[in-house]
């Protein structure tokens, strides 16, 4: 039964740290992939993850900068992984499943945000194919196991899925001119409605997906973005401190955590939270900087979201 996209009133909040958010929970005996997780919120994911017992793969574009970020964080393996290669995708997929046959938890965290046009290897613009497309094949290819489990997969957005609904007609600017934001705006939609979509199909087996709403941190997610733009929107001031409203790493990372392991999130799922809670739904027009707006939690557009990544992929979930 779909989760009410209303707040639960979970107790916790913006300022909560990653570790609090697990609310006590021993993770002994789970295991739990975070992609990206070496850097930035990802990382911060996987020390709460890993802290609190679980085994916490981390899966990397680029396996000698993980290595050096998490060598001193024990519970925790590396692999290779380049979410915009599809022959990568597969490879990780099938190298964990020849160990495992359980995952527990997987926090679908790395992103690339406001980049220039660029196209992965399958021709497809960067930001829907790297924090979309290739969490969709990856998630779909890891089902075996996260069935097995009854896994948490989240699903990491952000407010930017206010700037506009995926473009499912032409997700890859072949028609449209290309804007930074209006890709970063379509490519955060789409995770949420891919939470959507995993919900509604992983409740029978015990999988339950979230979508999650980091807030707003200062993390290597803003590297192709100038230091007069972050300016210009009032990220950081003219000496270059950053504004006191973003959250730290940690913060930013809980309501990730919260998602992946809080008890008070047991048989619920299928919705964007925010602040370690769930989110509001809001109006299309709302002007507030908190909420979830009504097209990245629509059923119909996330299946029909889903037909169109089963395509682009060639994945599905197998029976």
């Amino acid at each position: 039964m779909p989760t009410p996209q209303a707040p639960i009133n979970s107790g916790y909040g913006m300022r909560t740290e990653a570790r609090e958010a697990l609310g006590g929970r021993d993770l002994k005996g789970k295991v739990a992939i975070v992609t990206g997780g070496y850097s930035g919120l990802g990382l911060e994911t996987t020390k709460a993850l890993a802290g609190a017992g679980a085994i916490v793969i981390v899966p990397a574009r680029t396996p000698e900068k993980a290595q050096a970020a998490l060598r001193d964080i024990a519970n925790v393996e590396q692999a290779a992984l380049d979410l915009a290669d599809p022959a990568s995708i597969d490879a990780f997929a099938a190298g964990f499943l020849s160990r495992t046959k359980r995952l527990d938890i997987l926090v679908n965290n790395a992103a690339i945000m406001a980049s220039p046009l660029m196209r992965d290897a399958r021709g497809y613009e960067a930001q829907f194919a790297t924090n979309h497309l290739g969490h969709f094949q990856l998630t779909a290819r890891l089902w075996p196991a996260l069935k097995a489990a009854g896994a948490r997969v989240v699903s990491l957005s952000s407010i930017g899925h206010r700037i506009c609904p995926p473009d499912l007609d032409d997700p890859n600017f072949e028609r449209t001119e290309y804007n930074k934001w209006v890709a970063y705006g379509r490519a955060k939609s789409a995770n949420a409605l891919f939470a959507v979509g995993l919900d509604r199909r992983g409740e029978a087996h015990g999988v339950r997906a979230f979508a999650v709403h980091p807030g707003g941190i200062m993390t290597d997610l803003q590297r192709f973005m100038p230091e007069e733009e972050k300016r210009a929107m009032g990220w950081i001031d003219a000496e270059g401190n950053v504004d006191p409203r973003f959250k730290t790493p940690s913060q930013g990372a809980a309501t990730s955590v919260w998602c992946a392991a809080n008890v008070q999130l047991d048989g619920k799922g299928g919705v964007y939270c925010e602040d370690c809670d769930i989110a509001r739904a809001v109006p299309a027009d709302d002007k507030s900087f908190s909420g979830v707006r009504p097209w990245a939690t629509d059923p119909a557009l996330a299946e029909r979201l889903w037909e169109l990544s089963e395509r682009m992929t060639g994945a599905r979930l197998a029976s």
